[in-house]
């Protein structure tokens, strides 16, 4: 298979080589709950987090209320986020999974997608790409993060990372019109802690 393997990223968890972690939930996330997620949270909102890490946005959105899935490849990764969960004495369902082949009981009313699609070889996009859609409900929301980390290999052609580029030409064919509502940009750009920028966009599954 192309891309990280799960003892590559249960390796990084285990040691700590995380740079991509900052210590807390998203800015980004923090502020659509603080605005357009605050009314669907209150109607008792489901919610997704494909590749949730250390569980920082899982724990985040369970505080607001929402009723949180979060999804990791690595076990390590489960550990930390149910870790999290306890100590703050926080519920939320974590699922060790592959997210190429999981499905939830039923779709969801939102999607928080920041380090999953950068993670994963871009062979395996147009997969995730319809997981993400089939997870979805109509009229659903994906908040989406994503990742600007465009490397100098780019230019002959390499596909380096993880995290990979996620161009946003790239995101609108993966996701396209058809079958999702694009607000129109520009998009808030965030800085993410390996010095590179994060797109936030809000689509809307059709």
């Amino acid at each position: 298979m192309a891309g990280p393997t799960i003892e590559f990223w249960q390796e990084r968890f285990e040691t700590g080589t995380t740079p991509w972690d900052r210590g807390g939930p998203s800015p980004q996330l923090m502020a659509w709950l603080a605005d357009v997620m605050r009314p669907a949270i209150d109607s008792g909102m489901t919610v997704l987090v494909p590749g949730c890490g250390s569980g920082w946005d899982v724990a985040a959105l369970a505080a607001f209320g929402a009723i949180v899935t979060g999804i990791d490849y690595a076990p390590a990764a489960i550990e930390r986020t149910r870790a999290l969960l306890s100590e703050r004495g926080l519920d939320a369902d974590v699922v060790q999974a592959d997210v190429l082949q999981w499905s939830p009981p039923r779709p969801v009313d939102t999607i928080f997608e920041q380090t999953c699609l950068c993670a994963l070889h871009p062979d395996d996009w147009i997969r995730y790409g319809e997981r993400l859609h089939a997870w979805l409900r109509p009229g659903g929301r994906q908040l989406a993060m994503f990742m600007q980390k465009l490397r100098p290999g780019a230019a002959e052609g390499f596909v380096e990372g993880p995290p990979y580029h996620c161009d946003i030409h790239a995101m609108r064919a993966l996701l396209p019109s058809t079958r999702w509502n694009w607000p129109t940009p520009p998009y808030v750009q965030t800085p993410h802690p390996i010095g590179a920028i994060e797109l936030g966009v809000v689509i809307v599954r059709r």
